[in-house]
C-alpha cells in the first residue's frame, strides 16, 4: 500500500497545464481529456476502481476494529490490539474517496445529465451514497454539501445532513434507472465493469443499500422503521445471482499510476493481503471452530484461516517431497493475550522464513519451566537440538519454515500464518504463474515448492470485491424479523443467510478450480458438500425458533461480512458486548479490551455500558480538516481534534437528535 501524500500536489499541477492549455489551444485535444470532455463510459469504470479501493482500506481496518484480524502493523494493530486508536489510520480512506472517487462523481453526473445518459446519472448517485456513507460511518462530521464545489475551505455538514443527502441520491438512483436513456446516450454496459450494464441488478443494489443504511437507525425509535426496511428487501437482491460485486483478476503487472498498487487485483487484498503483517485473530477463528460452544468447525474455516506447509522434507533435487498442512490459529488480542505480553508486546507477532540450508539458533532461557517446555517441543518436533546450561541450540534442517530469532518465545510463531497472497504485480523476482497465489518466504522457498501461506477468501487478488450480496440482505431480514418478535421468520431468514453465504464461496470456489487456481492451493478449491450439509443441520446453527437469540443471527452475519465495514457498523449498533440494548442480551460474546489495551486517552467511557467505552468513529484527517481547515471543522464539532473524539458517537449511534447534538456542544 503506497501513501497519497504527493496526490493533491500533483492534481494542482495537472489542473495548471490544463489551465495553460486553454490559452493556447481553442480545441479540445482527444489526448489529454479534462474533466468536461473525458467520456462518461470511459469515467464509470475507473470510478468503480477506486471506490474499491477506498471500500478496502475502510474494511480492513474496521475489520482490525471488529476483531477480525490482527496485524502487526503500527497503525491497524491499535485498533486490534492496544485500542489506543492513532491518527495514522485516518487519511487514507479520505484521500482515496475525495480524490480519486468523489471528484468524478459529480463531473459524470453532470456531463451524463447532458447527454440524457440516465443511467450513467443513476450510477454517479449510486456511488455518491456508498461513498459519503462510508465517510458518515467513519469520521461522523465532514464537508458534504459544499465538498467538490471547489471551495478550498469547505464547510462541513452533520451526520443528519450527510444521511439524509445519501437516502436522497438512491432515491433518485431508482427513479432514473427506470428510464430509457436518450438516442446517443452511451449504452450502460459499455462503461460499466460491476453489473455489466445490467440495470435489474442496479435497481436491486439501490434498494439493498436502502435497507442496510435504514438499519443503522436501529437505535432511533422514531426513525427506525421494520415494515420500510422489509419493503425495501423485497425489492432488492433475492438470490446469490443478484449479487453486486467487482470482479478482480491476476492478470496484469500493471500498477495504478496514482497508487502504485495493483490496477486489476481486489481492494481488500491491496490492504489486508498484499503483505505479511495481516494473521486471524482469535476472536474470528473461535467462531469458525466453536460456534454456539458446538465444538463444531465451519466448512468456511479452511477457506478462510490460511495454512503454511510444515514437517517438509526435501527430495535429492532440491523440491519438497513431503509435508503437511498447518492451519494457521487466531491471535488472542482481545483477552489475555499471554503470548503478545510475554513475547515483547503488541506488535510481536513474527513472520515466518524459510531455511535454504541447515540453520543453527541458539536460544537463552533462564526460565526452568518454559526452558524445559521448548525443549519437548523441539523433541515432538523431531529437531535436533543441543543443551548447555541456560542455552538451547536447535538446528533448523533446509527446507524448513521456522522465525529467525533467538527470542525463545517467537520461536512457535509460525502457528500465526500469516494472510499474505501474491499477484503477478507484487510476486517481485519470484516467477510465479498468474495461477500461483500462494505467498513464498523467499525465491529459495518457490524453487523448492515451500508455501509460506496460502491466503485467505475474501482477500486474494482474484476475490470479488463484495458491494452488496444476498447473504446480508438475509441477515437484515433475520434481525428485523426478531426485533419485530417473529421468531419463526427470523429463523427461515437466519438460514437462508448461512446458506446463501455458503452457496457464493462454493460457486467462486468452484470457478477458481475451473480455472486452475488450485493445482497450487488446495484452499481456493470447493468445499465437502457433505459437511456444508452437516453443517447446516448441525448444532452451530440454530435449529428451532424458539431457541434463536439475536447473537445467532449476527455472529453469522459476523462470519460471512468477515472483511467488511459492516460488522464494526453492526458492532456499534449493539454497543459490541455491553448486552444492554433492545434486550437482546450480549451480542458479541468475548469482545472485550484485551490485556493489552492502552486507550484510555482516546475511549474514556468507564464501564462497557458507557457509549465511551468503545471505539465509535475515526478523527477527521488531521492535515486536511483539522489543520487546514479547523476554523469551519471546529465551529461544528468543538472536540473534533480531541483525544477521545474516538469514542464519540456519530449521528446514527444515537438515540435521539438531542443526544447526538449535546455530543457537538
Amino acid at each position: 500500500m503506497k501513501n497519497l501524500k504527493y496526490i493533491i500536489l500533483g492534481c494542482m499541477l495537472v489542473l495548471g497545464f490544463t489551465s495553460c492549455k486553454k490559452w493556447l489551444d481553442i480545441n479540445t485535444d482527444p489526448d489529454n481529456p479534462n474533466n468536461q470532455s473525458v467520456l462518461i463510459q470511459n469515467r464509470l469504470p475507473w470510478i468503480e476502481h477506486f471506490y474499491m479501493y477506498s471500500a478496502g482500506v475502510a474494511n480492513f481496518r474496521t475489520a482490525c476494529q471488529a476483531g477480525v484480524y490482527y496485524s502487526t502493523t503500527a497503525g491497524a494493530n491499535t485498533f486490534s490490539t492496544t485500542w489506543q486508536c492513532s491518527n495514522a489510520n485516518s487519511t487514507t480512506p479520505y484521500q482515496t474517496w475525495f480524490v480519486t472517487v468523489s471528484s468524478n462523481v459529480l463531473d459524470m453526473y453532470n456531463s451524463a445529465q447532458k447527454q440524457g445518459a440516465y443511467h450513467y446519472m443513476a450510477a454517479a448517485n449510486v456511488f455518491h451514497a456508498l461513498g459519503f456513507m462510508q465517510m458518515l460511518d467513519i469520521y461522523g462530521e465532514m464537508p458534504y454539501t459544499q465538498a467538490g464545489t471547489g471551495n478550498p475551505s469547505p464547510v462541513p455538514d452533520d451526520g443528519k445532513t450527510i444521511y439524509n443527502g445519501c437516502i436522497d441520491k438512491l432515491n433518485e438512483a431508482i427513479s432514473l434507472f427506470s428510464k430509457t436513456q436518450e438516442t446517443g446516450a452511451p449504452a450502460f454496459s459499455t462503461g460499466d465493469m460491476m453489473n455489466t450494464g445490467n440495470v435489474s441488478k442496479w435497481i436491486k443494489l439501490c434498494w439493498g443499500l436502502k435497507a442496510r443504511y435504514m438499519l443503522k437507525l436501529s437505535k432511533k425509535s422514531n426513525l427506525y422503521n421494520a415494515d420500510s426496511i422489509l419493503y425495501c428487501l423485497s425489492q432488492g437482491p433475492q438470490s446469490i445471482g443478484d449479487n453486486t460485486i467487482v470482479p478482480c483478476y491476476n492478470n496484469s503487472t500493471v500498477t495504478d499510476y496514482l497508487l502504485s498498487d495493483p490496477v486489476v487485483t481486489n481492494g481488500n487484498f491491496n490492504y489486508a493481503g498484499y503483505g505479511s503483517a495481516q494473521r486471524i485473530s482469535q476472536y474470528y477463528y473461535n467462531l469458525l471452530t466453536n460456534l454456539r460452544g458446538s465444538g463444531v468447525t465451519d466448512p468456511r474455516m479452511t477457506k478462510i484461516v490460511p495454512a503454511a506447509m510444515s514437517n517438509i522434507k526435501l527430495g535429492t533435487n532440491g523440491k519438497v517431497a513431503s509435508f503437511t498442512w498447518k492451519r494457521s490459529v487466531g491471535v488472542d488480542s482481545y483477552g489475555p493475550a499471554s503470548r503478545l505480553i510475554k513475547g515483547g508486546g503488541a506488535t510481536s507477532i513474527a513472520t515466518a522464513t524459510y531455511a535454504a540450508s541447515n540453520t543453527e539458533i541458539k536460544y537463552t532461557i533462564t526460565d526452568a519451566t518454559d526452558r524445559a517446555n521448548f525443549i519437548a517441543a523441539q523433541v515432538a518436533a523431531g529437531r535436533a537440538h543441543t543443551v548447555d546450561g541456560n542455552v538451547v541450540a536447535v538446528t533448523y534442517p533446509v527446507g524448513s519454515i521456522f522465525i529467525n530469532s533467538p527470542n525463545y518465545v517467537l520461536s512457535g510463531d509460525t502457528v500465526y500464518v500469516n494472510m499474505r497472497s501474491t499477484a503477478l504485480a507484487t510476486a517481485g523476482t519470484i516467477p510465479q504463474s498468474a495461477t500461483d497465489l500462494n505467498w513464498y518466504p523467499s525465491l529459495a522457498a518457490y524453487n523448492a515448492g515451500v508455501v509460506g501461506s496460502t491466503g485467505s477468501f475474501q482477500i486474494r487478488p482474484v476475490s470479488d470485491q463484495e458491494i452488496l450480496t444476498y447473504h446480508e440482505m438475509c441477515f437484515i431480514k433475520a434481525e428485523v424479523y426478531m426485533r419485530k418478535g417473529d421468531k419463526a421468520n427470523a429463523l427461515l431468514a437466519y438460514k437462508e443467510g448461512i446458506k446463501a453465504h455458503l452457496d457464493m464461496m462454493q460457486a467462486k470456489l468452484s470457478e477458481w478450480q475451473a480455472t486452475g487456481y488450485t493445482a497450487t492451493n488446495p484452499d481456493m478449491a470447493p468445499m465437502d458438500a457433505a459437511a456444508i450439509n452437516t453443517y447446516l443441520s448441525g448444532s452451530a446453527v440454530c435449529q428451532n425458533a424458539g431457541d434463536l437469540t439475536m447473537s445467532d443471527i449476527m455472529l453469522q452475519k459476523y462470519i460471512a461480512m468477515g472483511c467488511s465495514i459492516e460488522n464494526w457498523n453492526d458492532m456499534r449498533r449493539f454497543n459490541f458486548s455491553a448486552g444492554d440494548v433492545g434486550g437482546f442480551g450480549v451480542v458479541y460474546p468475548g469482545y472485550q479490551r484485551g490485556g493489552l489495551f492502552s486507550g484510555s486517552a482516546q475511549l474514556t467511557g468507564n464501564s462497557p455500558t458507557d457509549p465511551r467505552y468503545w471505539m465509535r468513529r475515526w478523527m477527521l484527517p488531521p492535515v486536511y480538516e483539522i489543520n487546514y481547515n479547523s476554523i469551519n471543522t471546529l465551529a461544528l464539532n468543538p472536540h473534533a481534534a480531541e483525544p477521545n473524539i474516538w469514542s464519540m458517537p456519530v449521528w446514527w449511534d444515537c438515540a435521539t437528535d438531542d443526544e447526538y447534538y449535546a455530543y457537538l456542544k
